[in-house]
């Protein structure tokens, strides 16, 4: 017996506001699982102007920090996304860590 197990079922659609744009995710994935699935690498940029996004993936290193509802520095790829979520990326070189 041959199981496909390159298909799954995705939660419904729910739309997030990334940096202004709205972006259709799904029911149960994280915020760095959408962002992923939308392309985007990168979500955070260190004082030295390097990119960070997922590393680690369970909320050790610290390096997918995002500002969610106005709350800074949440971890991507703990927090999962919600109907209506504001997130913005951050930049650790303006002053008010968010761009």
């Amino acid at each position: 017996m041959s199981r496909n197990l390159t298909r799954f079922g995705r939660g419904e659609t729910l739309t997030i506001i990334v940096d202004g744009t709205p972006v259709i995710a799904h029911r149960g994935e994280t915020i760095a699982g959408a962002l992923l699935a939308t392309g985007r690498r990168a979500w955070r940029y260190t004082h030295h102007g390097q990119p960070r996004g997922l590393f680690c993936g369970i909320g050790v290193c610290f390096d997918c920090l995002v500002t969610v509802d106005g709350v800074p520095n949440v971890r991507a790829c703990l927090t999962l996304v919600a109907e209506g979520m504001v997130i913005h990326t951050q930049n650790e070189t303006s002053d008010e860590r968010t761009s």
